[in-house]
This record gives C-alpha cells, structure tokens and sequence, in this order.
C-alpha cells in the first residue's frame, strides 16, 4: 500500500559525529509538531546502532537498514519505507545514512527521483558538519586530522551537497566560525550554508524550511574515484559493541557512561588513533524509558552526556558504536578492557568488528545539470 500523495524524501548526510541524528530528531518532531506523520530510516553497516535506540526512545517510528550503506542496499531502503508505510503512512520520510559514505545524489537520490517519482518528492540533500573538525580539515586550526584518504571522502560530501549546515556554531567562538563559513563558502560554492545548533535548537527553522519546499538538485554525478573513496573508508575501524551491565548496589548510569568514554578516548590516543565518533547509551529498561546518551567526537574532547538516566539503576542494556582511523581488533580490545575497569559487571551480547567493505552501488545515475 502506498500513499495517494507522494512523500517526502529528507536525507540528511555528513561526516560521523556531525550530529545527525539530533537534527533528525529535531526535524522529526518539528513536522509532527505540524500534523505531519514521519518515518525515520537509520543506516548503519552493521546491526546494534545507538542512532536507533535514540530515536525510538524519543516515539518515533524507525526502520534500521544495516550491512552497507542506502547506496548498496538501495532495495533494503524501499522496503524500510514500504514498513514505516503499512505502519503510520508517513508523509515525510527522513533517512541518516552512513556518515562515511559519499555520492548519495547519484545513488540514492536521483534514483528515487527518476524510477520512483510517483511515490516521492526528493529534498535537497543536506551535509552537516562538527564545525571543530571542519576547521581542522580547511586548515584554518591546528589539531590531529585524519589521514588524507579519509579526508578525501570527508570534501566529496561536501563537493555534492545541496545544503551545508554548520551544525554546533554554539561551540565555536565567532572570529572561528566566521573564517570556517567564509572557507566553506569559497570552496563549495554551489551549496546553501546554514549554521545551527541542533542540538540547542537554533537556527534551524530557515533550514528546515529549505528541505521541506525546495528540491532537490539534477546534476551530473560527483566526480568521484571509488577505489580512493573504498580506500578512505576501510581506514575507518567500526566497533558496534551490546552488553548487559548489573551490578547487586544501585550505581549512576550517567558517570559510568562517562568514565567508559574517558577511558576508551585515552587508550586509542595514547596508541596514536584518531576517533571519528564514539556514541554510547545505556537503557535501564524501566518505567520512565529514558536513556543515558554520551558522545564523543574527537581525541581532544571531552565526552558529552547528551541525554541522563533520572536515578540510579542497577543495570541495564548498553550499546555502544566506536568509529576510528583504526585497526577494529584494537578497537575491540580497547572497549572490552574498558569494560573491566567501570566497576560493575557487563555480559557480551553482541560484538561485531570490521572494515567497511568497498560500495557497490546498486544505482548510479545522474540528471542534466540544472542551470545556477
């Protein structure tokens, strides 16, 4: 069954850690604000995403494709939207893909566009980006990087952006961000620049009425090399990690999380590696259905409780997603040692780590470039 009208299709993209699920989130329950039924479609290239828990915790229906990216697993994508349409009948679709991967307008969007434009209206596609790291990857701020693959697949996303938003402008002082949107603008010309903060809820209604009313851009597709491009992701060690954690004495859920990213943050620094994202949460599986939330983006940050448990718990589900320029055995390694060291009992459920394997899209495709 699908809907009389077409939907909607936001795909909000960028780099791990730009802070995407938040904006989607925010998006979501702006348009349900508005009367607006959404269904939200999270991409990971494995099972266990934090990004998910989240955004169920928050009400909101979700379909989670895992194993690759939209771009690979174009068909798992119309069958998430087919399921969120037999459940709620969304009028908007919004959809997070993988925040390494690149050439979503070619594989995605254009394809949805072309073969299924009776059930969608496409969005511009948006890139957001940690304005922190932006800075260090234009070279206007000094500070540990990725290495140059990596960094290549980091400016392909901004290359192909409809939208760029500068998410976390609250973090940076006004002279930095100032220069880092004047550099954006002058390299990647073509895109609409936003700042905001998704997180504190400003400066997002101008861009969120950019997705909603205008479309989405036909243009040739991203100049692109795939072998650099599988080349930079395959740096990117990936750690999705579920345990049960207990303990016979009520313990802070909160201050646990923390400490366990401290001391992750410090083993993969100490050995040289650079975090992309480190997300965790801890569900206690009670009444209240709140959930403790701690992200952390870079090595020289300190992790951030985004979301608190209300008391004390004596255990609960956690789950937590680890992205570095690292090998996925330290990575694993690295997070079960810091099991150890939290002080209350933890029980494996789920481990998985690995390298991105290369994208094989199952579209690409691309349109007349529309005229500026």
């Amino acid at each position: 069954m699908t809907p009389i009208d077409p939907a909607r299709y936001v795909m909000i993209g960028g780099f791990l850690g730009a802070g995407k699920t938040t904006a989607v989130a925010r998006l979501a329950r702006r348009l349900t604000d508005r009367g607006r039924k959404v269904g939200l479609i999270s991409n990971d290239q494995s099972t266990g995403l934090v990004d998910t828990a989240i955004l169920r915790s928050k009400g909101f229906a979700v379909e989670e494709i895992a194993g690759g990216c939209f771009c690979c697993r174009f068909n798992s994508l119309l069958e998430a939207a087919e399921k969120l349409t037999q459940q709620t009948r969304p009028d908007v679709f919004v959809a997070e893909p993988v925040g390494s991967c690149t050439d979503l307008v070619a594989t995605v969007s254009y394809p949805l566009r072309r073969i299924y434009g009776d059930r969608f209206t496409i969005a511009p596609l948006s890139v957001m980006i940690d304005p922190s790291r932006a800075a260090r990857i234009l070279g206007l701020e000094q500070g540990r990087a990725f290495s140059e693959k990596v960094v290549y697949v980091y400016r392909k996303q901004l290359e192909e952006a409809d939208a760029i938003v500068v998410n976390k402008c609250d973090a940076l002082e006004t002279p930095l961000r100032e220069r880092l949107v004047g550099a954006i603008r002058e390299a990647f010309p073509k895109a609409e620049l936003f700042q905001a903060s998704a997180r504190e809820g400003s400066g997002l209604d101008a861009w969120f009425d950019f997705l909603m009313e205008s479309e989405g851009r036909d243009s040739t597709s991203l100049e692109l090399d795939y072998d650099l491009y599988a080349e930079g992701e395959a740096l990117l060690g990936w750690l999705n990690l579920t345990a049960r954690l207990t303990s016979p004495a009520p313990f802070d859920g909160n201050q646990t999380l923390l400490r366990l990213a401290r001391d992750l943050r410090d083993r993969l620094d100490a050995a040289g590696h650079e975090i992309a994202h480190l997300k965790m949460t801890l569900d206690a599986q009670d009444a209240a259905g709140t959930l403790s939330v701690v992200s952390l983006v870079r090595n020289d940050g300190e992790p951030d409780l985004r979301e608190s448990l209300l008391d004390r718990v004596d255990g609960g589900s956690l789950i937590l997603n680890l992205r570095a320029e690292a090998d996925p055995e330290f990575l694993k390694d690295a997070a079960l040692a810091a099991l150890d060291t939290i002080g209350v009992s933890s029980t494996l459920e789920h481990v998985e780590c690995f390298r991105p394997a290369r994208p094989v899209p199952v579209h690409r495709m691309a349109g007349r470039r529309r005229a500026p």
